[in-house]
């Protein structure tokens, strides 16, 4: 009857090692199949995306120079039709601003639409600005500041009686807003010559020096393209917002620079994929954090800026990777570097 139970222990505990072991072998199995799987992943990213890169850089230098042709294009059309390369508000080309702190049954929309129809030469823009607590209406129109009273009473005609209360009005003389746009244009032009200044005197090298310049300067073409074609009319904000697209689109392009020109380590495509790792989170970043600055704000003034700034970004990523690399890269290999 012992052996018995004994003979039964035995085969339950063989029986437990074998499984035991199957499952330890499947396990193992399956261990080594997932890490087949991501090295061959990994092997397919950095072999066939850094395979393609590195073999046809020069042809992809054909996307970002056809994105300024055709931005260039854009802002001569502009030109054209409008008179302005860029599409001014206001602020920079005067006229009549009139903020209503009253809720309307009116759809911005419909009340642009109507107010245009009376002023038929005059550029009209009627929006909602909306927070936690209350909403209001601004209204614009590029008229001369002495049509205020008449510009007021066709709001009035459009939305009914306002009291002293419920309505803010802003006068900006043509005159001085041209004297001021005139202002922003020569600050930007100085902060580019001082941009560049500094560039040269710390590569020191000509091509170098000038992709830097180049990628910075298309980034602005590229971005004013855009906002026309957005329709979005630049204020004061705006012009900050360029201000500060200057800065955020050379940063990238001198880490690249210095990587590949001062940096001898290894193979110039190598140093490529280092500066890239680095650039891009730096990038990706800056995108986030100006992503959830447009969701959660309520500010024209923000909004503009951070606009401005999240397109010249976008741009930027092709201008630094594809034309930069592109002519660093032959500039080096015809000095010989590999």
């Amino acid at each position: 009857m012992s052996s018995n139970k004994e003979n039964r222990n035995e085969e339950t505990s063989k029986s437990r090692d074998e499984t035991n072991n199957k499952t330890k072998k499947h396990l193992k199995e399956g261990k080594s199949s997932f890490n087949g799987l991501n090295g061959l992943f990994k092997n397919f990213k950095n072999r066939n995306i850094g395979n393609f890169f590195d073999k046809n850089y020069k042809k992809l230098m054909i996307i970002p120079f056809a994105f300024i042709i055709f931005s260039i294009i854009v802002l001569i059309i502009s030109y054209a039709t409008t008179g302005e390369i860029i599409h001014k508000g206001i602020t920079l080309k005067g006229g009549i601003s009139i903020t209503l702190n009253k809720n309307l049954d009116i759809s911005p929309e419909e009340l642009q639409s109507q107010l245009e129809t009376l002023l038929p030469d005059a550029d009209v823009i009627a929006r909602i600005i909306r927070s936690t607590s209350s909403q209001s209406y601004i209204i614009e129109a590029g008229i001369d500041e002495s049509e205020a009273d008449y510009f007021l009473d066709l709001v009035k005609q459009t939305i009914g009686e306002l009291k002293e209360d419920e309505y803010s009005l802003e006068t900006i003389s043509s005159s001085l807003s041209e004297n001021f746009f005139r202002q922003v244009l020569i600050a930007l032009l100085l902060a580019f010559i001082m941009m560049g200044v500094v560039v040269i005197l710390y590569f020191k090298k000509i091509v170098p020096s000038v992709a830097v310049i180049l990628s910075a300067v298309f980034d602005i073409i590229g971005t004013i393209a855009i906002t026309n074609l957005l329709g979005m009319r630049i204020s004061t904000a705006g012009i900050a917002g360029f201000l500060m697209l200057i800065g955020y689109s050379v940063d990238s392009d001198i880490l690249l620079t210095t990587r590949l020109t001062k940096n001898k380590i290894g193979t110039i495509f190598e140093r490529t994929k280092d500066a890239f790792s680095t650039g891009i989170m730096m990038s990706l970043t800056t995108l986030i954090a100006i992503t959830i600055a447009l969701i959660l704000s309520s500010s024209d003034v923000i909004i503009q800026i951070m606009a401005i700034v999240f397109i010249g970004l976008i741009i930027d990523l092709m201008n630094t990777w594809l034309m930069n690399v592109g002519i660093l890269r032959m500039h080096l290999e015809k000095k010989g570097d590999k």
